[in-house]
């Protein structure tokens, strides 16, 4: 019941939604667009609009497997892959590079379910920022017209002090008490083609 209040005044009189989603102040996480939600108005846009809307998971589905999945999302369509035949020595960790399928993958999603570049995306990654903004800005000047943001991601921002320092459990989807699982929903996945 909770969700009910919140989605409540986001719902306009006519389905629009009124957002309310700030334009981060970092420049790094805006994009051309300017469209921002959180994901609370996320969750509101795709139950009100279903499926004239597009929630794009953008994570590796590995980093999924291990971190949670929102049943809401439409597809994951990652934008950075973790290279497991190169390593980053600086950090300790498989290079991580962007999926040169992206946009490509992204389109077919849209075709198999009957949406064209005007359907509105919303673009949804860990938190926000490290790979939404960069994925939305890899589909400007490519006939997207709405491609919006989720600022807080899947999981939020970290705790700045205290015994939980640096633990992703401010905002973001898995915080604000939306529908999440760790069970996989297979058929959301591209599996390799």
């Amino acid at each position: 019941m909770k969700h009910l209040l919140v989605i409540l005044p986001l719902l306009g009189a006519s389905s629009g939604l009124a957002l309310a989603a700030p334009e981060p102040a970092d420049p790094a996480r805006r994009t051309p667009w300017g469209l921002y939600v959180d994901s609370r108005e996320a969750f509101a846009m795709k139950q009100a609009q279903g499926d004239k809307v597009l929630l794009v998971d953008v994570r590796d589905p590995v980093e999924i497997m291990f971190t949670g999945f929102a049943p809401a999302v439409d597809v994951v369509v990652p934008f950075m892959i973790a290279n497991r035949a190169k390593w980053n020595e600086q950090r300790s960790v498989y290079q991580v590079e962007k999926n040169p399928r992206f946009e490509a993958d992204l389109a077919k999603a849209l075709a198999a379910r009957g949406l064209s570049k005007d359907t509105p995306i919303l673009l949804m990654c860990r938190s926000g920022g490290e790979r939404g903004a960069p994925s939305a800005q890899e589909l400007w000047g490519k006939g997207y017209g709405k491609v919006y943001v989720v600022t807080d991601g899947f999981e939020g921002d970290t705790i700045k002090e205290g015994e939980r320092k640096n633990w992703r459990l401010v905002d973001g989807w898995k915080n604000s008490g939306l529908p999440w699982s760790y069970r996989l929903d297979k058929s959301k996945f591209p599996l390799g083609e």
